[in-house]
């Protein structure tokens, strides 16, 4: 299974589980963590969510030959089943919590955003390379990235696309804590217990208001973004970046206005 799914003492764990392709996400693997998502958000024995992955990786982000095969038009991204995650995800009422360890790309940085507690390892690095693949940011990341970090943080993280590590990421705000890596998954565990611990209704109340007075900026940014990105994803510049992806080269995109 490329996505582990367990309910333990009150605790849904997602766990990316491809490692032998550095856990990049497939459409079945979106698709099986958005029907876990949604599943235990009837479920009331499920009163906190996990998501995790490798010690030696978090996400390399999409299966680029996988989202190739499906790539979605302008007019068919709600069909998509990493736009069931990230609804899923995104609209949890339960507390989501994050454990990531090693490199943590593209969507395995944005869906960080839509988490409640997120803890970092020491070894952890984050990666939002959209503008280098000829792409724009992705589900509200451009609202709520600029948001934690501040505009001049984001617009050098989204524009330029470079790696940052777990201390820059806890300095922004991206993350909660950064523990040893070895200690990360306990620790993120031993958190996770905590909320189960609480009532319940007042942590979703909690989170409820916290987040309230943004869900329509999330929901308009998002739309934004997917008509960008639908538009941009046969952009010249696009098919030259996935071009030199599977080609193993440097894209060129001088020749482009």
């Amino acid at each position: 299974m490329d996505i582990l799914s367990t309910k333990q003492d009150g605790i849904l764990t997602l766990e990316f589980n491809r490692p032998e392709r550095k856990n990049a996400i497939t459409a079945a693997m979106y698709q099986a963590m958005a029907d876990a998502i949604n599943d235990a958000e009837e479920d009331a024995a499920v009163r906190a969510i996990l998501i995790t992955g490798k010690p030696e990786i978090f996400t390399a982000g999409n299966d680029l030959e996988d989202f190739m095969k499906n790539a979605p038009t302008s007019g068919d991204l709600e069909d998509r089943a990493v736009y069931k995650f990230m609804l899923a995800l995104s609209g949890a009422t339960k507390p989501v919590v994050a454990a990531v360890s090693g490199a943590a790309v593209g969507i395995g940085t944005t869906l960080l955003m839509h988490c409640d507690l997120v803890y970092a390892a020491d070894n952890a690095k984050f990666s939002m390379p959209f503008a280098q693949l000829g792409l724009c940011p992705e589900f509200a990341s451009s609202l709520l990235f600029t948001q934690i970090a501040g505009y001049p943080r984001a617009a050098e993280k989204l524009m330029l696309g470079e790696a940052f590590l777990a201390a820059e990421a806890l300095e922004m705000g991206l993350v909660s804590k950064v523990v040893p890596a070895d200690e990360l998954l306990a620790f993120a565990q031993g958190q996770a217990a905590k909320l189960v611990a609480l009532p319940a209704s007042s942590i979703r109340t909690t989170k409820h208001l916290m987040k309230a007075s943004r869900i329509n900026a999330i929901s308009d940014t998002i739309a934004a973004e997917n008509k960008h990105f639908g538009a941009m994803l046969s952009s010249p510049e696009a098919r030259e970046a996935f071009t030199a992806f599977f080609e193993k080269r440097k894209p060129d995109f001088t020749k482009f206005a």
